[in-house]
């Protein structure tokens, strides 16, 4: 299995955001993670999109690779902490407060599948198969619930005890004092 890697450093953007976007991609086929990063809104996308079209292009260049891009899938991607930049921004009453500039390291792993996927052509019911089906039970339709429906109201009343969930009026509780004849 012949695979390529390639890797950004010192991205300016948190591991933790890259690693949003880093997520979408993993395990698909590279044109497809093209075309995501391509349509997601977030500003790594673009240096992920650059580090994955670096990765394809080693692949490529290795000996014995088949050059064909429909083999090849994102294998392994991740990003991990770089340095953070710390800077010092004035507030009130002669206090500053400290900013983190984090910067990241984007790694994409592209990896060639050992053949290509080829789509099965669909079987055609023969007539054997087309009877047996008709034999066949339907299967249960589950119906989902819908909010609110069913037998409750959804909202959980206190009882407070027998006298209320006899519907008989509670009277003042007289605990601790001797009961009278």
């Amino acid at each position: 299995m012949i695979e390529g890697r390639a890797t950004a450093r010192f991205v300016r953007t948190s591991a933790q955001k890259a690693k949003l976007v880093l997520d979408l991609i993993r395990g698909h086929d590279v044109n497809r993670a093209l075309a995501t990063l391509t349509f997601t809104r977030r500003r790594v996308a673009r240096d992920i999109e650059k580090v994955l079209r670096s990765a394809v292009s080693n692949v490529q260049q290795k000996e014995g690779a088949s050059g064909d891009a429909e083999r090849l899938y994102v294998g392994a991607c991740y990003a991990n902490q770089g340095p953070s930049l710390k800077r010092i921004r004035a507030a009130a009453m002669g206090r500053a407060f400290r900013i983190t500039k984090r910067t990241s390291h984007l790694t994409v792993l592209v990896r060639e599948r050992a053949e290509p996927v080829v789509a099965v052509p669909a079987v055609a019911p023969t007539e054997s198969d087309a009877h047996a089906s008709s034999d066949a039970v339907e299967p249960n339709v589950v119906k989902t619930a819908r909010r609110g429906s069913g037998t409750g109201s959804g909202r959980k009343r206190k009882t407070g005890g027998t006298a209320r969930a006899s519907g008989r009026r509670r009277t003042p509780s007289t605990k601790g004092s001797p009961k009278k004849s």
